[in-house]
């Protein structure tokens, strides 16, 4: 397989990835976890895991996704908080609610929600 290279701030390494990679979502979609129960809108794509390995080790050891699947820069809620999360392809589903999502930083990211999505600001696109 053709592989590239990135380099990742919050790991603070050069990431190793394949050149092509499939993401199931886009920047803009809401989603929600498969196993917690929170949603969230994903500002952000990593085609491979790319974060620190401290923050790879907290997750328990039988819940540690692949890293070589796409990886989401989520803003997210739950009924206590809102907050930003990491999380693998595997762990995400397709959020049916049609609701947006109540976050603080919503606005600074994003346009309008329209159609059950997010629209990145102008400003932010290449």
């Amino acid at each position: 397989m053709d592989r590239s290279e990135f380099y990742s701030s919050q790991a603070g390494r050069r990431i190793d990835a394949p050149r092509r990679s499939r993401a199931r979502f886009a920047i803009g979609d809401i989603v929600k976890h498969r196993k917690f129960d929170f949603r969230g809108v994903i500002f952000d794509i990593d085609p491979v895991y790319a974060n620190s390995e401290e923050w790879y080790e907290q997750i328990p050891e039988g819940q540690r996704p692949d890293r070589d699947q796409p990886f989401y820069h989520l803003l997210a809620e739950n009924e206590d908080s809102s907050y930003v999360a990491y999380v693998s392809q595997q762990n995400l589903l397709a959020d049916t609610e049609g609701e947006p999502i109540d976050h603080p930083q919503v606005d600074q990211l994003f346009e309008h929600f329209s159609a059950g999505r997010y629209r990145l600001r102008r400003s932010l696109t290449h």
